[in-house]
């Protein structure tokens, strides 16, 4: 079963049991997938839909910054349960610690020298994490690793 089916069944749980949070987090996150799908023309495939599930959580972690800085607790609540749900149909998260040691078999490979060969090791690098990790920690590894090796 991939990912979408998996959201879907979880959505149609959560509707027999009525939790309002896992319908309306699953509902958007499923409504912004097949929007995607609509404006590719086909359906998406694994990494993409990965892709939109990191994005869906980006944005609940800078609304919980909003929401902090509001003085808002409960909304944090609400957005940390969100992002519980949603992180349930990501791969098991890379450590810190993998990360660096695949930035620095990419920055290897790619023969990087300077923060200027960042991109070269980014093309390398994502599609290795792709869903196992958000795009702002690899890239924060990658240039931590080239301005400390330079």
């Amino acid at each position: 079963m991939d990912t979408k089916q998996k959201m879907e069944s979880a959505l149609k749980d959560g509707m027999r049991s009525n939790d309002d949070t896992v319908k309306r987090t699953l509902r958007v996150a499923l409504a912004t997938i097949k929007l995607a799908e609509v404006e590719k023309g086909s359906s998406l495939d694994e990494n993409s839909l990965l892709a939109i599930i990191q994005k869906e959580i980006k944005g609940r972690h800078e609304s919980i910054q909003d929401a902090q800085k509001a003085n808002r607790p409960d909304l944090v609540q609400s957005y940390q349960m969100e992002i519980a749900i949603l992180e349930k149909f990501l791969p098991k998260q890379l450590s810190p610690q993998e990360i660096n040691d695949l930035a620095r078999s990419a920055i290897e490979e790619a023969g990087a020298v300077s923060i200027a060969d960042m991109g070269k090791v980014m093309k390398l690098l994502l599609p290795r994490v792709q869903g196992r990790a958000p795009g702002d920690q690899i890239s924060q590894a990658v240039r931590q690793l080239l301005t400390s090796s330079s």
